[in-house]
């Protein structure tokens, strides 16, 4: 089993958090997830703060437009492209701030290069991913800034071990085919399993910094993760249905970040306990048969995506859950 960057029993966050204080949300994150924190994303602030938008402002020679609602490739960088990176730039001074002696791993996040390409208009319209070239630059583009934006990180915060977190819910749909054109009267390419895993490892060679690959969507390809070099995968456990292929991975050395808690409460219901939690990962691990020592070695605990949806108070809660439910299944 290789050594991975986390601590035994570790957890921590998938990316956003609710509210418009990033202050506030840096302090919830420190706080809760004091074994691997990470820099929180809040959409609520608008265009720019969005996932793709946010991903999008770290492309190097590539510069984006809000149109029409979407996100598309620019002429030249404008006032869309200004915010983003000023929102960006803003979260980054409070992580040095707040962060001002921190030792340990750190997780940022960012799309990958399939979610972008599925979602970023070119400037004639039509998605990305209709042209392989043009996905080719794209990743290209977003692995030299990812590169930088690590090398930033590490530089405001140098005690930190930075991890990255590639962001891929569109990687099922790109493979299977099923991302749909503008009309919704037919849909793009299916995409080659070994050309989707060639892109992802371009970007997971290029930062310089271990890669988890989030997908929170069913059907996870395992394969294609494993296939360009990622330290490790997250996912809804939700949504998992063939136990076989994560034993595989799990064999292979791929370390898991495990959604194991709702990211919204059910009505009236109170967040899940950290027992709960933690019975669901080890429940997973006694299914796959694995010795119990791996567990918390190999294994993450996360909410089940991002928590921009939830009340803050639950999003807090939740956060102290899956810390307390990392270190149980550590005592086990």
């Amino acid at each position: 089993m290789p050594d991975f960057p986390w601590g035994p029993g570790t957890a921590t966050g998938i990316g956003s958090l609710p509210g418009v204080d990033i202050a506030e949300a840096q302090r919830i994150v420190l706080g809760e997830l004091p074994g691997l924190p990470h820099l929180p994303e809040l959409p609520a602030r608008g265009p720019g703060a969005d996932m793709i938008g946010r991903s999008a402002g770290l492309l190097v020679e590539l510069p984006v437009q809000l149109y029409a609602g979407r996100w598309q490739i620019a002429a030249r960088p404008g006032q869309d492209l200004r915010r983003t990176t000023d929102l960006l730039e803003r979260d980054l001074d409070q992580l040095t701030e707040q962060a001002d002696g921190y030792s340990g791993p750190l997780k940022v996040q960012a799309s990958g290069p399939w979610t972008l390409a599925a979602s970023l208009d070119l400037p004639i319209g039509g998605r990305m991913l209709r042209d392989p070239g043009a996905v080719r630059d794209l990743t290209d583009s977003l692995a030299a800034g990812l590169r930088r934006h690590v090398a930033e990180v590490r530089k405001r915060v140098p005690g930190a071990t930075v991890l990255l977190q590639l962001d891929e819910p569109s990687l099922p749909s790109v493979l299977a085919g099923r991302v749909p054109t503008e009309s919704g009267l037919s849909a793009y390419r299916q995409v080659d399993a070994a050309d989707a895993a060639t892109r992802l490892r371009t970007v997971v060679e290029a930062v310089d910094a271990p890669v988890i690959v989030h997908c929170c969507a069913p059907q996870v390809p395992l394969q294609v993760i494993r296939d360009a070099r990622a330290t490790a995968v997250a996912f809804d456990l939700s949504l998992l249905k063939d136990l076989d292929p994560l034993g595989e991975a799990i064999e292979a050395g791929l370390g898991l970040f495990v959604g194991a808690a709702p990211t919204r409460p059910a009505a009236g219901a109170r967040p899940p306990e950290s027992k709960q939690i933690a019975e669901r990962v080890s429940t997973l691990w006694r299914r796959l048969g694995f010795p119990a020592a791996r567990l918390p070695q190999q294994v993450v605990i996360t909410p089940a995506c991002g928590l921009a949806g939830a009340p803050v108070d639950y999003a807090r809660a939740l956060l102290k859950a899956c810390t307390e439910a990392g270190r149980r299944i550590a005592e086990v």
